[in-house]
């Protein structure tokens, strides 16, 4: 089907396939930007549930391209460690300046979170989290943070 529809891009197609999502170009200036906090039992308004989901402007956002230790509930203390690390850096990084949200393949995941690449000048904020130990690249699997799972 990708080949098909690459095919036809190739060959001249330029307007929208039916039943196709449209995917997102990241945008060329970063435009986003808000105070975040850590998001209480009613604040759900600017703020990070967790290093991979946080709320923007009355949308759940889940980043798409990474997996975080889980926090609800986590499933040993090393997860919890890693998990807290993971939300506050990932609160530092909203905080730190104007930020892009790019869509991919599916809008929404299962729970109705919109997914999305968060980016600054370019570059994904999920990708600091990887190389700082605190994420994983998402996979389409949850995968454990406790030894030996």
């Amino acid at each position: 089907m990708i080949i098909a529809v690459g095919g036809w891009l190739a060959y001249g197609g330029n307007e929208a396939l039916p039943g196709f999502v449209t995917l997102a170009k990241t945008p060329t200036t970063d435009s986003l930007s808000a105070a975040f906090s850590i998001c209480g039992d009613s604040h759900r308004t600017n703020c990070v549930v967790d290093g991979d989901t946080f709320w923007f402007e009355g949308e759940k956002i889940r980043i798409a391209d990474i997996d975080t230790p889980e926090l609800s509930p986590p499933r040993c203390e090393a997860e919890r460690i890693k998990g807290e690390a993971a939300k506050s850096r990932l609160l530092a990084l909203l905080n730190a300046g104007k930020f892009s949200l790019a869509a991919g393949f599916r809008d929404e995941d299962k729970y109705g979170r919109k997914l999305r690449t968060v980016s600054r000048a370019g570059n994904s904020l999920g990708d600091v989290l990887i190389g700082e130990g605190l994420a994983r690249s998402w996979d389409g699997a949850r995968h454990g943070w406790c030894q030996g799972g």
